[in-house]
């Protein structure tokens, strides 16, 4: 059956400067293991069908998938979904907010005048790191343990664990082997810089270490983190894509008594996909 299908790019607004989202815009009837393979075939870091909700708080409900797994929430996903929804028609029940039903519950999304932002769900797992875990963090990533200022869980789906440099140079000169676990890392910049972090996102796969373009979930538990601990003030912009060729760009606020991440998107791929 051919479905409306887009290809769009989250936290840019400059085309293929972000990270890249597949949207298949009707799900209906699809099952588990047909949207696996699509997502398998996209080979991108995740790809979403769109379905009628079945809360009825919800505007929709979305499925994310890598190509090898279904995860319960990921932040561009969240973004780059609502985007694709609310270009085909969509229209949500509260007029500037789209609820989104996803495996992890309900996530708001907001409509801002630079694109949309999602309020960071709560963290599952939270507070300080295991010294052994930190210790072979510091070595998979090639610096000495000492040049961690800090480490805690930040696990709000995908299970991040949260790092902190001494600032965002240290954090651009990485280069890791063999991460033991999904480790994201974040540096300052000066005071007066245009963003105020640079942010990296690492993940094993098959005994090698993928880098992530830029990562909402991520930039979420990181904002929460950051902010509880004073290292952070909202609003603020972090960078993250930087050593990859890429210009993302991750929009934290505090509203409402929580934590909003959002970045423009921008469609670059439009048409029908057999599936």
């Amino acid at each position: 059956m051919s479905r409306p299908f887009v290809q769009v790019d989250v936290f840019t607004s400059t085309p293929y400067g972000g990270n890249a989202l597949a949207v298949v815009l009707d799900g209906a009837g699809l099952t588990t293991e047909e949207m696996q393979r699509f997502a398998a075939w996209t080979n991108l870091a995740e790809t979403t069908f769109l379905l009628p909700p079945d809360d009825p708080a919800a505007d929709y409900r979305v499925r994310i998938f890598t190509p090898t797994v279904e995860l319960p929430f990921a932040g561009h996903p969240t973004l780059g979904s609502c985007h694709a929804w609310l270009e085909a028609g969509g229209v949500p029940r509260t007029a500037g907010e789209v609820v989104q039903q996803c495996a992890a519950g309900l996530v708001r999304v907001r409509e801002t005048g630079e694109g949309p932002a999602f309020e960071a769900p709560p963290l599952l797992r939270s507070g300080p790191v295991e010294e052994p875990l930190v210790e072979r963090i510091a070595e998979s990533l090639g610096i000495g343990r000492d040049e961690i200022v800090d480490a805690e869980w930040a696990d709000n789906g995908p299970g991040w664990v949260a790092v902190l440099l001494a600032d965002a140079e240290a954090v651009l000169a990485l280069r890791p082997g063999p991460v033991p676990h999904d480790v994201g890392v974040a540096g300052p910049y000066p005071e007066g810089s245009p963003c105020a972090f640079e942010v990296r996102a690492f993940t094993p796969v098959h005994g090698t270490t993928v880098e992530d373009p830029v990562t909402g979930s991520l930039n979420a538990s990181l904002a929460q983190w950051l902010l509880r601990t004073g290292r952070a003030k909202a609003p603020y912009v972090a960078s993250q894509g930087t050593v990859l060729g890429r210009s993302g760009r991750v929009r934290v606020t505090e509203e409402d008594g929580g934590v909003w991440v959002g970045g423009s998107v921008v469609t670059c791929v439009s048409g029908r996909a057999e599936l």
